[in-house]
């Protein structure tokens, strides 16, 4: 098998900086950073809230309690968001993946109950849309991870 004979002077393949390695630069700073971290979850948490009171009302008039349900909604999707993403973030690949398809499904098939299904269809939509995650995030997890679940480059 023939390989290619370093140059002259320069480094060995592999090492260097992320650019030298051909990985994808950061092009944010560490606070854009922190900002995101606190932004998404909030800016999904209101999103999901809003879906759900709207979901919840079906096209009706906006009232007090209708409010109150999505702020405590997207105030809960918040924080199992928050406690998901610290959590996975620590674990092996297989079990990152079945964390993120689980609460996919269970909030898709929150979402889906508030519109007056019953609750076997909503629980049967949430399982099917979670193994639809679980399949994607597996593959992502298991050709960008290794064992241990940190990231390859």
């Amino acid at each position: 098998m023939a390989h290619a004979a370093p140059a002259p002077g320069g480094r060995a393949p592999g090492t260097g900086t992320a650019a030298d390695r051909g990985a994808l630069p950061d092009v944010f700073s560490e606070r854009t950073h922190r900002v995101a971290s606190v932004a998404v979850p909030v800016v999904l948490g209101l999103v999901y809230g809003y879906w759900a009171a709207a979901n919840r009302r079906s096209g009706g008039e906006i009232t007090g309690w209708n409010l109150l349900f999505g702020f405590v909604t997207a105030a809960a999707f918040m924080v199992l968001y928050v406690a998901v993403r610290w959590v996975a973030s620590r674990t092996i690949r297989e079990v990152h993946a079945i964390l993120w398809s689980a609460f996919a499904g269970s909030a898709f098939g929150f979402l889906y109950e508030q519109t007056d299904k019953t609750v076997l269809r909503s629980a049967i939509m949430g399982l099917v849309i979670g193994a639809a995650f679980f399949a994607v995030l597996f593959y992502r997890y298991y050709t960008h991870e290794d064992a241990q679940g940190r990231r390859t480059a």
